[in-house]
């Protein structure tokens, strides 16, 4: 799981493969959803200024809905399971928020370069966060529910 991020770069898109899996599917769907979305903002081309505007719009709108709910799904499970782990973890999630905050007020003080920096930031982002951080709480579930 370590190297998602460089295999990734390499193939320079985002598609969901196995290796992502962490066997819980409500996680892996969710996952899958954001890749999705990971990629598409990777892929943009802007047609006109007014094209680029209403991508980046929605693209916020749409990240920003979304990863709450797979926030709060993660979160409910580390609740659920007393994950000795979970401020470390809300923290890296209000950490994503704050950053998405600071590229809406970059882009809205006149800064179109924004969509390039936060659609690299979002592919980084969510595969070192699968990678690293979703690893050690499925671990940790998986274990107490083995032990049950």
């Amino acid at each position: 799981m370590e190297d998602l991020f460089y295999i990734c770069q390499k193939r320079n898109h985002l598609r969901w493969n196995n290796t992502y899996s962490l066997g819980i599917k409500l996680i892996d769907d969710q996952h899958k959803k954001i890749l999705d979305f990971a990629r598409d903002l990777v892929n943009y081309i802007p047609k006109s200024d007014e094209d680029r505007d209403s991508f980046f719009k929605e693209a916020i709108e749409k990240v920003v809905e979304y990863i709450k709910t797979h926030f709060a799904t993660e979160e409910g499970i580390m609740i659920a399971t007393r994950f000795p782990g979970y401020e470390e973890h809300k923290k890296a999630h209000e950490n994503f928020i704050l950053t998405v905050v600071r590229y809406i007020k970059d882009y809205e003080a006149g800064n179109r370069q924004v969509l390039t920096n936060f659609s690299h930031f979002t592919r980084k982002w969510v595969l070192t966060h699968i990678a690293i951080l979703d690893v050690k709480y499925i671990e940790y579930y998986k274990k107490i529910t083995i032990n049950r």
